[in-house]
């Protein structure tokens, strides 16, 4: 079975609340976590350090057993990082 184009190969969390992403057709894309916080079930990624702790495992990112985002939704809210103004 072929690996689907939004699965999240590599992650890294920046301290201002987005995600640097790698899926599976090799594109990175970064993410504004920011539109997460106010979700209660993602009430954990207001704290900093909890936020720095993601990781991609199951093909998208996980904080916790509870927290984690769909992939197919980090795809596509995401925007290519030659699109995206990075800082860090």
């Amino acid at each position: 079975m072929k690996t689907p184009v939004w699965s999240v190969k590599k992650v890294q969390p920046r301290k201002d609340y987005t995600l640097l992403l790698t899926f599976a057709d090799g594109s990175e894309r970064i993410y504004d976590a920011r539109q997460l916080l106010d979700i209660p079930i993602c009430s954990d990624l207001k704290n900093p350090a909890f936020f720095l702790r993601a990781k991609a495992k199951y093909g998208t990112v996980v904080w916790s057993d509870d927290v984690d985002v769909a992939p197919e939704h980090l795809y596509e809210c995401s925007v290519p990082v030659k699109d995206a103004s990075i800082s860090e």
